[in-house]
């Protein structure tokens, strides 16, 4: 399993780079049968103006994770994953550290994808909760 994940990550992460994963130091972390997680630095470079973590940050960094997380579960050689939708409620703020994104299917159909997303510190507190619906289209 251990050799599995690692290949399924090593994918994930040569994917992102030139995007806007590579961009906000986005890595994918671990991969488990219903979830992936990644983290993202928090520094200066994803602040809001009051020095802390800007809420698209959070967004960009659940939809990334989600929709991600997306394609390794569906059958990306026939269909391609898209987001459709994506809420997020911020509960606490983080000044600097780590932030972790963790991914789980919560429905997978043959058409809509519902993932719950939680993005927590490195001392587990919850930073924000999100909701991402990805859709699958037939590749033409």
């Amino acid at each position: 399993m251990k050799e599995y994940k690692e290949k399924i990550l090593k994918i994930c992460n040569d994917t992102s780079k030139g995007t806007l994963m590579e961009t906000l130091g986005i890595v994918y972390t671990d991969v488990g049968e219903n979830f992936l997680v990644a983290k993202m630095p928090v520094s200066s470079k994803v602040h809001q103006p009051e020095g802390v973590l800007h809420g698209g940050a959070s967004v960009a960094l659940a939809e990334s994770v989600g929709s991600m997380a997306a394609h390794i579960f569906m059958n990306t050689k026939e269909l391609s994953v898209r987001g459709i939708e994506i809420s997020a409620n911020h509960v606490k703020s983080v000044r600097a550290g780590d932030v972790y994104a963790k991914a789980t299917i919560v429905h997978k159909g043959r058409t809509t994808q519902i993932w719950d997303i939680k993005i927590t510190d490195t001392q587990n507190n919850l930073i924000s909760v999100c909701k991402l619906t990805t859709i699958a289209l037939q590749k033409k």
